[in-house]
């Protein structure tokens, strides 16, 4: 099982007027750490996102869970750690986490689907699927 690592800072921007983690960052950072994870693998999203292309693919998020564990702060650096959980079709699951070094901030679990140009659900291409399966 591959686990990918993505160091962030919370800045200024990602906080409330308390300078605690604003519970939407979370989300932002996952994202990127979900990108980074495919790019690494060989996946770039803007390569395959050109909806005027008949044969363009989305990631599309389904299903979306968040357990907040602890707080984060301004200025610290964390880690978001992403690995597959599953592929199943044209869906696969992610599990990441939210680390400030070994403390867990938050940790999620995403669905993901790929998409037609059209918004249907469509099976990804046999090389992509096998990038994400040899990552389980």
């Amino acid at each position: 099982m591959t686990v990918h690592h993505l160091a962030v800072r919370v800045y200024f921007e990602d906080t409330d007027a308390g300078g605690i983690l604003y519970h939407c960052s979370h989300m932002r950072f996952f994202e990127r750490g979900r990108t980074e994870f495919l790019r690494d693998l060989g996946i770039s999203q803007s390569m395959t996102a050109d909806r005027t292309d008949p044969n363009a693919l989305l990631f599309v998020v389904r299903r979306f869970s968040i357990e907040y564990k602890k707080p984060g702060f301004l200025d610290d650096l964390l880690t978001v750690e992403t690995e597959i959980s599953s592929i199943f079709g044209p869906r696969f699951t992610v599990a990441q986490r939210l680390l400030r070094g070994d403390e867990l901030i938050a940790a999620a679990e995403v669905e993901v689907v790929a998409t037609g140009g059209n918004g249907r659900p469509r099976r990804l291409p046999p090389a992509m699927a096998a990038l994400i399966e040899g990552a389980c």
